[in-house]
């Protein structure tokens, strides 16, 4: 309920809000963290390599046998180090995506230093969760079979790129392929 004349606390608060909105909207917010001198993001778009078709292969057979077609491997030196396929189902965990197992798999086993420098292949393009969590990790590539796009066809999707998350973290340095056996990840959604 509103008193005569307002309340001056509820108004100052709404001020504060509107002060920020309005910051927000003008870009002002952003513009301290693309600042000269500070640290950028180091994304870079990396055409495929030999064994890429290999291992995204791996990480769409972790895909077939999921509770919806998604999965991952990382792969250290041409080994495979850690899989998982999305598991939000069965576990009861919307977190369970096959990046985020095959993340967990390996830090159970190793030590979370270890995953820099790694690659991860999925397949499909990873969600802002799973692309944060790959940054956290210092993996540094991640090679994808369809994209955010190609996906948001067959399912919901929150539209925001691996490399519209990676570009926004200064602190890290990832390689980021695309496409690789895109129509062979995309398949998985038809079965």
């Amino acid at each position: 309920m509103s008193k005569q004349g307002g309340d001056p606390d509820h108004e100052r608060g709404s001020d504060r809000r509107q002060t920020l909105a309005s910051l927000l909207g003008a870009g002002l917010a952003g513009a301290t963290l693309s600042a000269p001198g500070r640290a950028r993001a180091e994304a870079t778009r990396m055409a495929p390599i030999p064994g890429d078709e290999l291992f995204m292969r791996m990480a769409i057979a972790e895909a077939a046998q999921a509770d919806f077609p998604f999965g991952a491997v990382i792969v250290r030196d041409g080994n495979v180090v850690a899989a998982g396929r999305n598991q939000g189902t069965s576990t009861n965990d919307p977190t369970a995506h096959g990046e985020m197992v095959a993340i967990r798999r390996f830090v159970a086993a190793r030590p979370a230093g270890e995953l820099k420098g790694t690659t991860l292949y999925t397949s499909g393009e990873p969600c802002p969760m799973c692309m944060g969590a790959i940054l956290w990790c210092g993996i540094g590539r991640v090679v994808f079979a369809a994209s955010i796009e190609e996906l948001a066809t067959k399912i919901g999707q929150i539209m925001l790129t691996s490399r519209a998350v990676a570009d926004a973290a200064p602190f890290a340095t990832i390689s980021i392929t695309g496409g690789v056996l895109s129509a062979e990840a995309l398949a998985l959604f038809s079965k």
